[in-house]
């Protein structure tokens, strides 16, 4: 049997299982909303913490970081900053998102947004911003997908077919069994990218180099420009490290795959230890990417796609059932984040759109039905994105999360009370002056992310500051909701965090 057919056959089974997976979870779906869409509100630590980091990690953890480490170098260690950041954001601001979902019934970021700035357009704007920025980070895991069949396969299976294939896969699991097929198949997919990775790294290293020490002496002699700040590219200046630790952290975090997360924690205690477990599953990630990086810059150093380093490797240095599982491994990656993105747009498109202003009186059965319909529209949207290409999945990750990074200071003008509040007007400013200075400095342009940018800093940075202080100057002079709101919700907060903890939410 041919090499290629071997490694395809079984991704093909791996995939075959998550539809099993996906049946088994239609057996236990209710069809209620808060069933469909969020898991019922019962996830436990395992499941949640599984799911958020297979959601977190995704074709850029598995694909793109390795292509980083192979064209910048070292320098994404600095990944290792942002990810560490992703549990202190999740223990603090993700356990007051789960307080007030589970206070008020929240189902949508915009459900808590649209309550405390009393407005239907902060509904509105968060649901079309969410849905816009996260559409980019479909495109990494189609990008993904589409690498990977297409690398296992020999070329066999065209990068359009590979993409259907996958996309279909995930799509159906997710229109069957809901938020709870996502979450089983996540579990199953956190733990098979994580061992994938670090086994097929290793194998690689020992295999090509002897192992890890050999392979730094072998990078330090033959390329030590990998081994240098700011890299071979000169990208990894301190501004764009502090930048990509502030995209990559609160933006991605922000993002309605990751806030709904929060909404289905069975309590605060789950969430707070998320906060303080996931970044050891972060940082180890990134250590067999940077052997595979590295490794491959000296193995083959003309890859004129860089984000396809680890699939080529194992297709030409290991036996083709280990390649198949490994792979099988990233497509886990990818598929999980898809699936997770594809259910939160569902969600924020059913609840906030279809919901309010078009059938707001019909079923539950109704509105899951229509949620699998936008399912599916979605994913023709992802296969058409697939004709596109972009060269390094990472930096397509950080637009997403500069976008989805505009929403932050209206989600702490919810999450933290102080005695400046915030107003819709002032929020909706800064979120249309934010956007446009990140098209203006991070979208306009053929190659933006290697133009110098000011100070060095990413353009969602610059668009972030402005939404701010246009936030801050435009709420200081318009009106603010009314204190029944603010003492409704900030005084469940101050209850919750200060006071009687959950028992405050009963």
């Amino acid at each position: 049997m041919e090499p290629w057919v071997v490694a395809t056959s079984l991704i093909f089974a791996y995939l075959i299982f998550t539809l099993i997976l996906g049946l088994i979870a239609n057996r236990k779906l209710a069809i209620d909303m808060e069933d469909f869409l969020l898991y019922g509100r019962q996830a436990g630590f395992v499941v949640l913490y599984l799911t958020l980091v297979s959601t977190y990690f995704s074709a850029f953890a598995f694909l793109g970081s390795s292509g980083f480490f192979y064209t910048h170098g070292v320098g994404f260690w600095a990944a290792g900053t942002w990810t560490a950041m992703t549990g202190v954001t999740t223990y603090t601001l993700g356990s007051r998102i789960w307080a007030l979902g589970k206070r008020f019934g929240y189902i949508t970021p915009a459900d808590m947004l649209a309550d405390f700035y009393e407005s239907e357009i902060v509904r509105v704007v968060v649901a079309l911003v969410s849905v816009l920025f996260t559409i980019l980070y479909i495109q990494v895991q189609v990008l993904g997908l589409g690498y990977i069949l297409s690398i296992a396969s020999g070329g066999h299976i065209p990068f359009q077919l590979g993409t259907a294939i996958l996309l279909a896969v995930a799509v159906l699991y997710l229109i069957i069994g809901g938020l709870r097929a996502v979450y089983w198949t996540d579990v199953l997919q956190g733990v098979w990218m994580y061992l994938a990775i670090w086994v097929g790294a290793l194998l690689l290293t020992y295999k090509l180099f002897g192992g890890p020490l050999q392979l730094w002496r072998q990078v330090a002699a033959e390329r030590p420009d990998l081994l240098t700040l700011p890299g071979p590219q000169g990208f990894f200046t301190p501004g764009m490290w502090f930048s990509m630790g502030v995209v990559l952290t609160f933006g991605v975090v922000i993002q309605p795959q990751m806030m709904i997360r929060y909404y289905t924690a069975a309590s605060a205690r789950t969430i707070k230890w998320l906060g303080a477990t996931i970044p050891i599953y972060s940082i180890t990630l990134y250590i067999p990417a940077a052997l595979i990086g590295l490794g491959g810059a000296l193995t083959i150093p003309e890859m004129e796609t860089p984000d396809r380093i680890f699939p080529v490797l194992l297709f030409q240095y290991t036996p083709p059932w280990f390649t198949g599982i490994v792979l099988a491994g990233a497509v886990s990656a990818a598929m999980s984040t898809l699936d997770s993105i594809l259910h939160a747009n569902m969600t924020v498109l059913t609840r906030d759109i279809y919901q309010r202003y078009i059938r707001p009186q019909a079923s539950q059965a109704h509105y899951v039905w229509v949620g699998r319909t936008i399912a599916l529209g979605l994913v023709v949207v992802a296969y058409l994105l697939s004709i596109y290409t972009f060269d390094f999945l990472v930096l397509l990750v950080a637009l997403s999360g500069a976008g989805a990074l505009q929403l932050m200071p209206a989600v702490c003008g919810v999450c933290f009370p102080t005695r400046f509040i915030l107003t819709k007007t002032g929020v909706l400013s800064g979120v249309g002056v934010g956007l446009l200075v990140l098209y203006l400095t991070a979208i306009e342009g053929s190659n933006p992310y290697f133009d110098p940018h000011p100070l060095t800093l990413h353009g969602g940075i610059w668009a972030l500051g402005a939404n701010l202080i246009v936030t801050l100057i435009v709420s200081k002079f318009s009106r603010p909701p009314h204190p029944e709101t603010i003492e409704r919700i900030h005084g469940t907060l101050e209850e919750f965090v200060y006071g009687q903890g959950e028992k405050a939410l009963n």
